[in-house]
């Protein structure tokens, strides 16, 4: 007598597309494990000297530069993570220990996205059953995903924390109240915003769901919104007590978000909402050999994905928080790669959904062949650019060759007084590699998205507030070369030439009273 299969429960296929997620995005994640120097992506060394900091009570402060200002850029739950490693064990095995732990959140956080995107449908009814983690698994393992899991950023807790919210505040146990999920969302929501501070979309993007699609009590909404207002207090004051400590030179880099959108201002807004796509449109579409038929496909790509944020909207809670994240996003002065890279799984769910949408309308026939012509080139682009990553392990190649050409300088850093104060490319990287004191020598300010320079007396200026003694830039392609050829040509003789590598890697001596 044949054995009949049993079909799947929703809840047993949505288990299975979670682990089926996640066990991609581990095995993805195992690949990038490697022994590479902390800092080789500057906010990784960041990270993790706020976190020494922290582990040898220094408080939460910056210990690479003179005088340990307070850290204000970062909000505090990843270094905290991160300080139990950075404080038991020797730095290598706890840099390694950490990106262990970001490959198990990351894998973490596929398994739920999946999960929760099958088990509510939410590509809507009549989508393949393995379409989620389908989705979910390549957007784990795309290149820039795998880039970003060589080092320690704090992408892979921000999605975990994000998921979570996502879920408590879309569809809760029933043993629970709507009440306690509501709260529990904030909760989560509230993390987020610690972990990186456009995490406040969440909180937004929820309570905006619960009043204005699921039409809650204002009392729920408040429960959710609690968490991420007292959270967000407590790190405004923080930053609003501490911020002066940070020199206004390398406000920019070091200093809160509010001195980089103020110097930018309003100016910034079109040219970073024009910015938004670029890099999905490098993921996918750059292969198309014309530019014509690029930004054709592009404009096409880019209205399928607006549409499918208009249907998350009334699907779940993703949907305004996205809607947050990327209205954020269009006054960000900085690169969007990374922010855009964190919201990746929920962007690809949001994008595939319009895709079946628009397949399955029964009234728009007539515009079938245009999707599947536009779906075929975004993911035939995708899978050609992720199959040529892979083999030739491209996305290790930009923070390998920083931490081969650091860890060929470091010992020479090392030989210098232990009082010296070297200004720098990758100035956490010498810090956490050697203990010697270092400040950015590059420094830069918004007006609009135009990056603005100092002028040599500014520089000068603020590298002897700093007593910087050394001067180092990373080659000739060094963003740092303007700014001290101008220092060269309008001080001679302040700076003297004492170490030089290949590729333009150079150290300068800073003769002082000069």
């Amino acid at each position: 007598m044949p054995i009949v299969e049993k079909p799947l429960t929703a809840e047993a296929a949505a288990r299975r597309a979670g682990v089926a997620a996640g066990l991609v995005a581990l095995a993805g994640g195992a690949l990038t494990l490697n022994h590479m120097l902390p800092g080789v992506f500057y906010d990784d060394g960041l990270y993790v000297g706020i976190a020494y900091a922290l582990s040898h009570g220094l408080g939460y402060a910056h210990a690479h530069l003179p005088g340990y200002p307070a850290a204000v850029h970062f909000p505090p739950l990843y270094p905290l993570v991160l300080a139990p490693f950075v404080g038991l064990l020797p730095l290598s095995a706890a840099v390694f220990a950490a990106k262990v732990l970001n490959i198990g959140l990351g894998a973490v956080a596929a398994g739920l996205i999946a999960w929760y995107a099958t088990r509510v449908e939410l590509l809507g009814p009549g989508a393949p059953g393995w379409l989620p983690a389908a989705i979910v698994a390549g957007a784990a393992v795309a290149l820039p995903t795998l880039t970003s899991l060589c080092v320690l950023f704090s992408e892979p807790l921000f999605s975990v924390l994000l998921a979570l919210a996502i879920i408590l505040a879309d569809r809760l146990p029933s043993r629970w109240s709507p009440e306690t999920g509501a709260t529990l969302a904030g909760v989560a929501a509230a993390l987020a915003l610690l972990t990186r501070t456009i995490g406040v979309a969440a909180g937004v993007g929820i309570v905006l769901h619960l009043l204005v699609i699921r039409r809650a009590p204002w009392q729920r909404a408040a429960l959710a919104g609690a968490p991420v207002f007292v959270a967000a207090l407590g790190w405004g004051l923080w930053v609003a007590r501490h911020r002066g400590g940070i020199d206004p030179g390398m406000a920019t880099n070091y200093g809160s978000y509010f001195e980089v959108l103020k110097g930018a201002g309003l100016g910034v807004f079109w040219p970073s909402l024009r910015e938004l796509p670029r890099p999905l449109g490098d993921l996918t579409l750059s292969w198309l050999p014309a530019a014509a038929l690029y930004y054709a496909f592009a404009v096409a790509a880019l209205a399928i994905l607006v549409y499918g944020l208009a249907l998350m909207v009334r699907r779940s809670s993703v949907g305004l928080t996205l809607l947050c994240y990327l209205a954020i996003l269009a006054v960000w002065p900085f690169p969007v790669d990374r922010f855009v890279w964190a919201v990746l799984p929920w962007l690809g769910l949001a994008w595939f959904a319009a895709v079946l949408r628009l397949w399955q309308a029964s009234t728009l026939q007539r515009v079938r062949v245009p999707v599947a012509l536009v779906a075929g080139a975004v993911a035939f682009g995708y899978v050609q650019l992720e199959a040529r990553g892979l083999a030739t392990r491209s996305w290790r190649a930009a923070p390998a060759y920083v931490s081969a050409s650091a860890g060929e300088m470091l010992p020479w850093f090392a030989t210098l007084p232990a009082d010296a104060v070297i200004a720098a490319d990758f100035e956490p990287l010498i810090w956490l590699n050697t203990g010697r004191l270092s400040v950015p020598f590059y420094i830069y300010g918004y007006r609009g998205r135009e990056v603005t320079a100092p002028t040599p007396a500014e520089q000068r200026a603020y590298l002897e507030r700093q007593g910087a003694s050394y001067v180092m830039i990373s080659g000739y392609v060094s963003q740092s070369v303007p700014e001290l050829n101008a220092l060269v040509r309008s001080y001679p003789g302040w700076l003297t030439m004492v170490k030089q590598w290949s590729g333009g890697r150079t150290v300068f001596r800073v003769n002082r009273g000069f």
